[in-house]
């Protein structure tokens, strides 16, 4: 069992930054691929951003590519994802999630599951 916490999450003006932390606990999250999600008030969740085992490779969704950064670390057990220039529709919970396999955007496939971190933009 992986247990993952994100925190973080707060309000911010658009335009700032904040910088999401999920922590692991449980097993070593060096085998396990990572991903963020998130889900607006009503609507469903959406990938946001993966990283593989390793840390060499990450995926954004079109949405967020350019203005955040998912990065690991694994000696801490600890992905993070650094958001820049925020928009009021980057509001959501943010979710953090491992594979044990390759990082996919499909949420189904993923084995474990943060309780989410509230990320509030302001206009």
């Amino acid at each position: 069992q992986v247990q993952l916490v994100e925190s973080g999450g707060g309000l911010v003006q658009a335009g700032g930054s904040l910088r999401l932390s999920c922590a692991a606990s449980g097993r070593t999250l060096s085998s396990y691929a990572m991903g963020w999600f998130r889900q607006a008030p009503g609507k469903s969740r959406e990938f946001v951003a993966s990283i593989t085992v390793s840390g060499s490779l990450t995926y954004y969704a079109d949405s967020v590519k350019g203005r955040f950064t998912i990065s690991r670390d694994n000696a801490k057990n600890t992905v993070y994802l650094q958001m820049n220039s925020l928009k009021p529709e980057d509001t959501a919970v943010y979710y953090c999630a491992a594979e044990y396999a390759i990082p996919t955007i499909d949420a189904n496939k993923y084995d474990y599951w943060g309780q989410g971190t509230q990320v509030t933009v302001s206009s």
